[in-house]
C-alpha cells in the first residue's frame, strides 16, 4: 500500500512539474542574453569547440564501469547478513560481468586511443 501511494504521489508531482514548465513561457529571451559570456568582453571565437569522439567514448565507458563498481561498496556490510554465501555469489557474478564487459571493450578496440 505504501509503495502504491509513493508511486502515485511521485508520478503526480512529476506530471505537475512538467506541465508547469511547459505552461510557463520563456520570458525576455533575446540574443544578448542567450549568447555565451566571456568575462564581459565580446567572444573571441566560437563557444562550441570540437572534441575528440574517442575521448567521449572512453569517458562514457569509464562512467559505466565506475558506476557498476559502486555497486560493490556495500559489500562489507552485506557479508554480515545471516546468509553471506548468496551475497558473495552475487558479487562474484557482478565482478565476472564487469570483467567480461572489459574484455569485450578490449577485443573491440574500444579502449585504444590511436588506430
Amino acid at each position: 500500500m505504501n509503495l502504491m501511494i509513493t508511486l502515485l504521489s511521485n508520478s503526480a508531482l512529476s506530471t505537475i512539474i512538467i506541465l508547469i514548465s511547459l505552461w510557463l513561457p520563456q520570458l525576455y529571451l533575446y540574443l544578448e542574453k542567450s549568447s555565451p559570456y566571456e568575462c564581459g568582453f565580446d567572444p573571441l571565437g566560437s563557444a562550441r569547440l570540437p572534441f575528440s569522439m574517442k575521448f567521449f567514448l572512453i569517458a562514457i565507458t569509464f562512467l559505466l564501469f565506475d558506476l557498476e563498481i559502486a555497486l560493490l561498496l556495500p559489500l562489507p556490510w552485506a557479508i554480515q547478513l545471516p546468509t553471506p554465501k548468496s551475497m558473495l555469489v552475487l558479487s562474484y557474478c557482478l565482478i565476472l560481468l564487469l570483467t567480461a564487459g572489459l574484455a569485450y571493450e578490449w577485443l573491440q578496440k574500444g579502449l585504444e586511443w590511436s588506430e
